[in-house]
């Protein structure tokens, strides 16, 4: 039989309710992983690779169709901006100006606001097959107050399907006046494709976290990981701490915090490895960021039916989200999110999946 060969396939997946069509791409590599993403939020809907028995499974959480996403969705799959993560009282100060925010996550504003990247249509500028795998190419501006934030930001964000069953993104952005900007992609993950997250391991290549306050915004101090439910330096079962009586842990209901990234002199370096005992699956996630939010599912409740009507409950998946810290434009300590004219933001992320 001859080899197989990496494809990409596009399909319609509907209508926003405004009347914007939505298209659906099916990007398959030449090993038989596949991963499909609409021009809605640029969401990954479904992420199929293989247990150490060659078989597939889907590894990500979502719906079966475009309705369930626009009338309700947690992030699933989908890229985020114009700033990932929480800004503080949904304001911030650039230039001597105070921007403000819409809040729409307690007091904070929380992945862009309402209507963040997330919930737009991304233009196709590119889909094609190549010797590196399938590859798609979509693109936003994000017009200059949008959501609050100042200047005409263009985004690329770029999802390539590899031959070694990585699932890469890299984003690029310009704007036209100074603004903030940081990116990041919001996949939930169970390696397993069932069930709760509990029972994975879980490493982090990190010394150091962001303590947050009781709605989630950090207090600007980066902790010591040593001697707390939240060292993951070496593999860690992830339900083996998280009932602990923990402060952190409480305001998060679980894990919901910003690891400081530990960089081994490569831009781009390793920052978590998941893995699944039962199935043999492990996922390692690359970045150019400076942090990754790790996130246990915890406002999941069992009211959200999924993919197959799989109900999501509580830690039925997780998410790995390089970033730049929570709240950084009001953390002068912090790395700075600050994109200029003439300037371009540059952020690559990569789950690669292996068996063992």
């Amino acid at each position: 039989m001859p080899d197989a060969k990496s494809s990409i396939q596009k399909a319609g997946f509907g209508t926003t309710p405004d009347g914007q069509a939505v298209d659906i791409y099916t990007l398959k590599n030449s090993k038989g992983a596949e991963a499909r993403i609409m021009t809605y939020g640029g969401i990954v809907t479904s992420l199929k690779v293989p247990d150490r028995n060659g078989k597939l499974a889907d590894v990500v959480l979502g719906y079966d169709d475009l309705a369930s996403y626009v009338k309700n969705s947690p992030y699933f799959g989908a890229l985020i901006g114009r700033y990932g993560n929480r800004i503080a009282n949904g304001q911030f100060m650039l230039g001597g100006k105070t921007y403000k925010l819409p809040v729409n996550n307690g007091p904070n504003s929380l992945h862009g606001g309402p209507k963040g990247f997330d919930k737009v249509v991304w233009k196709v500028a590119k889909a094609s097959a190549g010797t590196n795998g399938p590859q798609l190419e979509l693109t936003y501006l994000s017009k200059d107050g949008e959501e609050g934030y100042p200047g005409n930001l263009d985004v690329h964000a770029t999802y390539t399907l590899t031959e070694d069953n990585a699932l890469r993104v890299d984003f690029t952005a310009t704007t036209d006046k100074e603004t903030v900007c940081n990116l990041t992609h919001h996949s939930y993950f169970n390696l397993a494709g069932e069930g709760d997250i509990l029972g994975k391991e879980l490493q982090l290549h990190s010394d150091f976290y962001t303590p947050v306050n009781a709605t989630l915004i950090p207090t600007g101090q980066l902790e010591p990981v040593e001697g707390t439910p939240f060292d993951f330096r070496k593999p860690m079962v992830i339900g083996s701490r998280i009932t602990e009586n923990d402060e952190q842990l409480k305001f998060g209901n679980g894990y919901d915090h910003n690891w400081v990234a530990k960089k081994s002199g490569s831009k781009l370096d390793w920052v978590a490895r998941v893995s699944d005992p039962k199935s043999g699956r492990v996922m390692e996630v690359l970045s150019t960021e400076p942090g990754v939010q790790f996130y246990t599912g915890n406002f999941l409740d069992g009211s959200i039916t999924g993919k197959g009507g799989w109900k999501y409950q509580k830690h039925a998946a997780l998410c790995l989200e390089p970033q730049h810290y929570p709240d950084s434009p009001n953390h002068a300590t912090f790395p700075s999110t600050v994109l200029k004219p003439g300037e371009t933001y540059q952020n690559t992320i990569i789950y690669k999946f292996s068996v063992k």
